[in-house]
């Protein structure tokens, strides 16, 4: 409240007026003297007081409720409880101080035992109380007038946490499962509260965080969670409706199994701790049971199998710290929903010189060079945060920054395979393309391709319709584009990576570049091999080959492509991160549109 008196006060009187004013307003109070701009005297009001009334506080009732809070907050039964440090892992509400505790980890109002009491960072827990009148014996009575008999187990929240927190200075909602009660296993009361917790994810679209660690469904508690309408199965609806909408994030913390096992897929980002966390359809005593064949859990849906060889694990931490930390950097990519952009950062030049980047390429384009060294000469310095990076490694697949601002990279990766576009990479590439054109989040494309590969095993790991899937998400992508022809771009190879026709805001070659139905080798052999092998002197045959391959190459050089208008632009490569800086903020507002349609048939 900004207050005036008369230019004749001294400072005293504009002190006592600011403080009476403040402590009778209940406001703060600037008080200033004639028409001076600065206040003379400032007063905020005091603390309020309550009389002393000792017949007035917490009753017996509060009290009684902190206690059963307190217990609640200890988890299921303690011999579960101390399992946990043999299996590596955190109890739950252990593992929440660590996600959204203080700067040093440490709780907020108190800790486990203090009622109430959680990590700094969450705002509210949900359904503490489920499940209550089961297993608690401070339960209120049954009709025959006797309280309940604390059973074999304890249920506390139904083996599930849910709430509101900040991580990273963002608003999300969290689950957590206990796996100190049953195994972190589901039931009625939980699927009730994860349920929600979705719904309001849905209205809030806040960015959701699932911190998985579940057996699955609790199979002798089945009714009336499993079949219903709004029972397990509605999970998977929900996570269908956030798709696209808001960030869901998931981090295993155990074996996950069967409808458990969903989650982690149906998340856009999935990491996987080593040593314990593990997803399938099925145990492996389940396995056994149904196919006879033995193995063990790590084998069957372990990290190495979900990062190397299914491809649902996007990262693979080394603990539960490493974790947090992953989906730390990871997030700050993301925007909180779909429609907003993800937040800029502060502009760092990147680890090396951008004027390596011509000595990095090589003239021939058959030698290799590792894609990683060319973005560390683009983004900015330590921004480069890649996504399954042990799938698909034909293709890299990475969050970066440039100039500060969140990009999408899709890259082709000549240390592995010549970057020749192989089944799963083309799968990992489609899933990110259309994952960063969700959430606003512009691509860069930096093809070095000889085109798809060929052969009878491609077929059978299906290269057309996982290349399919790339080129739709490429072609569907209304993100700002940009597609920087580096080295060879061969065969659909230049269609799969954005390229002239696939509408991108820009292509721009590097002078290395060639853009051509086959690489100069595969054509002459396609077109001349019967003329050279109709020349017996093998020298002369040798220079009429190469006689064949420098013409070839004159006709996809990037030259040609750029005098005939193919192509945007030929940039010199020591301006390539400032030429990318300048188009990505030029375009970051550019609008297309799509057909008006329910949507597309490729999945």
């Amino acid at each position: 409240m900004k207050v005036h008196v008369g230019a004749a006060a001294t400072p005293e009187e504009a002190e006592a007026i600011a403080k009476s004013l403040a402590e009778h307003l209940g406001v703060d109070v600037d008080v200033h003297v004639g028409d001076e701009e600065t206040p003379a005297a400032s007063a905020e009001p005091p603390e309020p007081s309550y009389p002393l009334d000792d017949n007035l506080g917490p009753t017996d009732r509060e009290r009684d409720l902190r206690a059963e809070i307190d217990d609640i907050l200890q988890g299921g039964p303690e011999k579960y409880r101390d399992r946990l440090s043999e299996q590596g892992k955190l109890f739950v509400r252990d593992r929440l101080d660590l996600w959204f505790g203080g700067e040093d980890g440490t709780r907020g109002a108190g800790d486990a035992s203090a009622s109430g009491g959680g990590p700094a960072g969450v705002k509210f827990e949900d359904g503490k109380f489920a499940g209550f009148d089961d297993w608690h014996p401070n339960a209120p009575a049954d009709e025959g007038g006797e309280g309940n008999e604390a059973g074999g187990d304890r249920l506390p929240g139904d083996g599930l946490l849910t709430g509101a927190a900040e991580f990273e200075g963002r608003d999300v909602h969290f689950m957590a499962n206990d796996f100190t009660v049953k195994a972190g296993s589901m039931a009625s009361k939980g699927v009730e509260k994860f349920l929600r917790m979705q719904q309001r994810a849905l209205k809030t679209g806040n960015p959701v965080l699932y911190l998985m660690d579940s057996s699955g469904g609790r199979i002798d508690q089945q009714t009336g969670f499993f079949a219903n309408r709004e029972g397990i199965g509605k999970y998977y609806y929900n996570h269908s409706m956030l798709s696209g909408a808001v960030p869901q994030i998931c981090v295993l913390y155990g074996p996950c199994i069967a409808g458990a096992a969903y989650t982690p897929v149906f998340a856009d980002f999935t990491v996987m701790v080593e040593g314990m966390s593990a997803m399938a359809i099925a145990s492996p005593r389940m396995v056994e049971m149904v196919t006879g064949e033995e193995i063990e859990m790590e084998d069957l849906g372990g990290p190495r199998v979900h990062a190397e060889e299914s491809g649902s694990a996007d990262l693979v931490a080394r603990d539960e710290e490493h974790a947090r930390e992953l989906v730390s950097d990871l997030i700050g990519y993301l925007p909180d929903q779909a429609g907003e952009k993800a937040p800029k950062q502060e502009t760092k030049p990147p680890k090396f010189s951008p004027e390596g980047i011509d000595e990095l390429i090589p003239e021939s384009p058959n030698r290799a060079y590792d894609a990683h060294d060319l973005l560390d000469r683009i983004a900015d310095a330590e921004s480069v945060f890649e996504l399954k990076e042990g799938y698909g490694p034909e293709i890299v697949t990475a969050f970066c920054r440039i100039d500060g601002r969140s990009v999408g990279v899709v890259a082709n990766q000549p240390t592995e395979r010549s970057g020749a576009i192989f089944p799963d990479a083309a799968e990992k590439a489609a899933e990110f393309i259309w994952t960063c054109d969700a959430y606003e989040i512009p691509l860069l494309y930096l093809c070095d391709t000889p085109g798809f590969m060929a052969g009878s095993q491609v077929e059978k790991d299906a290269i057309l319709e996982k290349g399919k899937k790339m080129i739709y998400a490429t072609s569907s992508a209304t993100v700002p584009k940009q597609t920087v022809v580096v080295r060879k771009a061969y065969g659909a190879g230049i269609y799969a990576m954005g390229g002239p026709a696939y509408d991108p805001e820009s292509v721009i070659g590097l002078p290395s570049g060639e853009i051509g139905i086959m690489g100069p080798e595969a054509a002459i052999n396609a077109v001349y091999a019967r003329k050279l092998a109709e020349i017996d002197d093998e020298e002369e045959r040798a220079a009429e080959e190469e006689r064949l391959r420098e013409e070839y190459r004159e006709g996809i050089d990037v030259h040609r492509m750029a005098s005939e208008v193919v192509i945007d632009e030929i940039v010199p490569p020591s301006d390539l991160r400032a030429e990318l800086a300048a188009r990505f903020d030029f375009y970051e507002d550019v609008r297309k549109d799509l057909p008006d349609k329910k949507h597309g048939t490729v999945l």
